[in-house]
């Protein structure tokens, strides 16, 4: 025997006694809030390292302790991703007929009530929070009231077993990132220089095949398909199992490989590296049969940005750092003279969009030119500029009349945007340029919205898809960021505080308090992750689920859609 197999004996021991204990400790919180704060990372991490074993049917159990019993055991997936210990709570005749990788119910535990009629039926009321249907997508809800039918029949052994319940597991909202964790399945942007994550929500147990088969099987969720592009063609698959060796991925793939040219399966490789990477593979090795598939993963452009905050101050504008302004050669003079209320830098920092005080949009160059007036209707909200140099403006109260001025000074209507909202307050453009997240009103009600953007072949934007709406917004909304590739940061007006949300596209959201007078929100990189500035110019940065001030003196809060390659 190996050191490595030793100890990963001596791992899955210490893990199998971690789930008895975990099991058996009455005190393990199965109830209660998600407290304002708290990043679904936090539990994924621990979610690789934690598997529940749900109890098994106690003998004597009614009909109601049955299905109840059923349901807990839905935090239990097993070591084969079958759910084996719930089925126990099943007819052996309807043991196979239940399908628990249908979808998940996310629920809210202390609300779970269970009614048993005479013949041993059981209905079960739940408030429902989320749902993850059967590709792994998530998708949030307004604490609907759901009911689930049960049907329970006595066996021959004496006991209650249950003969027919819905497909699909529940889980509480608290314990569901532990059994589920999150991932990014990645595509290309159509310039493919970007890659994009798709977030999909699976159990730890076998991450990697459902990785693969998300990627390699299926079609990218239906609101981003046509904003997104992939390199595996339509006639490729991918097999079932994807065994993982010392962080090695081996995803044996089906059809028409071989006729793939060799940038089509570097580009493969890379969409496969960067999604497995996400349950901590290190490298994939492509095969069709037993043979492998000679390819590479190809260099992307970053989305990351600088960790200063870019700022406009009486001294200037660019990078603070030290209390001193860096700036951004040729920009920095164009934006100062601007004196803008917004202003967002492009990619190559050789572009911005601003905002300034007579409320028109404008687009402002390095290269010192004058400012172009491109968008000069009443009420603007604040702009955006993508990697192609368009500057994206909307009127606060004409969410549909969404316009992209191009660097040729032609100006596009955008199709298709934002129905039935009424107004919008803020939006802001991924930094890959295949996504759209806004404040809007619809309905009564502040809500975040995101939308893929649908460009023709030559990047002009054309129409956004069908939005997908993320979160309520607790207050009027001032501003909105992109966080990260697929966190969206909103900064709203609470009663006695200033509220920051932070919503990842396709997942739970999170909240936190921040000092009252809060005025805008940009996003950034590393620990100093999300900034946000007063009325009064001093710059707030998180740590941790606080705010603390870093900085005064800053007019504007700027945003980066990335940086120079």
């Amino acid at each position: 025997m190996t050191a490595a197999t030793a100890r990963r004996g001596i791992l899955a021991l210490l893990l199998a006694f971690c789930a008895v204990v975990l099991s058996a400790c009455g005190g393990f919180p199965t109830s209660g809030p998600i407290y304002p704060g708290v990043d679904p990372d936090d539990f994924a991490d621990e979610s690789q390292n934690v598997a529940f074993l749900p109890d098994r049917p106690e003998p004597g159990a009614t009909p109601a302790q049955i299905v109840e019993g059923f349901i807990n055991a839905g935090t239990g997936p097993g070591v084969d991703g079958e759910w084996e210990r719930a089925r126990e709570f099943l007819a052996p005749e309807f043991q196979d007929e239940w399908e628990p990788k249908a979808g998940v119910t996310v629920d809210l535990f202390a609300d779970r009530t269970y009614t048993e009629s005479e013949d041993g039926a059981v209905i079960v009321d739940l408030a429902a929070v989320a749902s993850v249907d059967n590709r792994g997508a998530y998708e949030r809800a307004e604490v609907v009231e759901r009911s689930l039918d049960f049907a329970v029949a006595k066996q021959s052994s004496g006991e209650w077993r249950i003969t027919a319940a819905p497909d699909g597991v529940v889980l509480d909202r608290d314990r569901f990132p532990s059994v589920f964790h999150r991932f990014s399945v990645m595509y290309f942007d159509p310039t493919w220089e970007y890659l994009v994550p798709d977030v999909r929500w699976f159990p730890t147990t076998n991450a990697e095949a459902s990785i693969t088969a998300a990627l390699v099987n299926d079609l990218p969720s239906e609101w981003l398909a046509t904003s997104v592009t992939t390199a595996f063609p339509e006639n490729v698959t991918a097999v079932p199992a994807v065994p993982v060796e010392d962080g090695v991925a081996q995803v044996e793939l089906l059809g028409g490989v071989l006729a793939a040219d060799q940038r089509q399966l570097d580009r493969m490789q890379t969409q496969l590296e960067a999604s497995l990477a996400t349950a901590g593979v290190v490298d994939v090795v492509m095969s069709v049969g037993s043979t492998p598939i000679t390819a590479a993963p190809l260099p992307t452009r970053s989305t990351r940005v600088p960790g200063a905050p870019l700022v406009l101050t009486e001294a200037g504008f660019g990078f603070l750092t030290g209390g001193e302004i860096d700036p951004i050669p040729g920009l920095s003079e164009a934006v100062a003279a601007a004196a803008p209320a917004a202003v967002q830098v492009g990619p190559d920092r050789d572009f911005a969009a601003a905002r300034v005080d007579s409320g028109a949009v404008t687009r402002l160059s390095a290269e010192g030119e004058d400012s172009i007036v491109v968008d000069e209707r009443n009420g603007l909200v604040d702009p955006a500029i993508d990697q192609f140099d368009i500057v994206w403006s909307v009127p606060r109260e004409q969410p549909a009349a969404l316009r992209a001025a191009l660097p040729s000074g032609d100006v596009v209507d955008v199709g298709e945007a934002w129905p039935e909202a009424t107004a919008i307050s803020a939006m802001a453009l991924s930094r890959d340029g295949t996504r759209v997240a806004a404040t809007v009103t619809a309905g009564g009600r502040t809500a975040l919205w995101v939308a893929g953007v649908i460009r023709d072949a030559d990047g002009i934007p054309q129409r956004l898809s069908p939005p997908v709406a993320l979160a309520i917004v607790g207050g009027p909304a001032l501003g909105v960021t992109w966080i990260d590739d697929v966190t969206v940061g909103v900064l709203a007006i609470g009663e006695d505080a200033s509220i920051v949300l932070e919503q990842v596209v396709g997942g739970p959201t999170t909240a936190t308090n921040a000092p009252a007078g809060m005025v805008s929100i940009a996003g950034g990189s590393g620990i100093s992750s999300l900034r946000l500035r007063s009325a009064d110019g001093t710059l707030y940065v998180k740590r941790g689920t606080t705010w603390q001030p870093t900085a005064t003196g800053a007019l504007v809060l700027a945003t980066q859609q990335g940086s120079p390659q």
